[in-house]
């Protein structure tokens, strides 16, 4: 996925999946991660599109709902990763499918809430499932 997006030179591509193995592993392991896989069905252990949620605790917050009441959230939110189609599955609705079941999944779960880092193609399908875009910023990560 992040090869795709230009993110992950070449030369970084083996360091970077053996720390993503590692950290994935040890989330799997805990419980705080959960992943969606999809195959065809006469290939089943070819994987053609995945995604993932990490489990993650904040302190409680207050979210403003649409009829303006206001309650207090218990601090769990998850932070979806990993969604990613193999280029020829594209535009067949895979990635639908995963985000709907994270979505449903997420209210089974009581999730105060889903997050997610959108790349430029992934952009349109989250607000159409009702991701809003935020004021979130960040520090850091590089020496700029």
């Amino acid at each position: 996925m992040f090869q795709d997006m230009g993110l992950v030179p070449d030369e970084l591509f083996e360091s970077f999946r053996t720390k993503a193995l590692d950290r994935l592993g040890k989330a799997l392991a805990s419980g705080d991660y959960f992943g969606w896989l999809v195959s065809q069905r006469n290939a089943p252990q070819k994987v053609i599109a995945g995604a993932g949620v990490i489990i993650r605790e904040v302190p409680p917050f207050p979210i403003r709902h649409k009829n303006g009441e206001i309650t207090i959230a218990e601090g769990r939110q998850g932070l979806i990763v990993n969604v990613f189609t193999e280029p020829d599955w594209r535009r067949r609705g895979l990635a639908q499918l995963l985000m709907e079941q994270i979505i449903a999944w997420s209210r089974e779960q009581r999730l105060d809430g889903l997050v997610l880092h959108a790349s430029d193609d992934g952009r349109v399908l989250y607000e159409k499932l009702g991701f809003v875009p935020t004021t979130e910023m960040s520090f850091g990560g590089g020496d700029d």
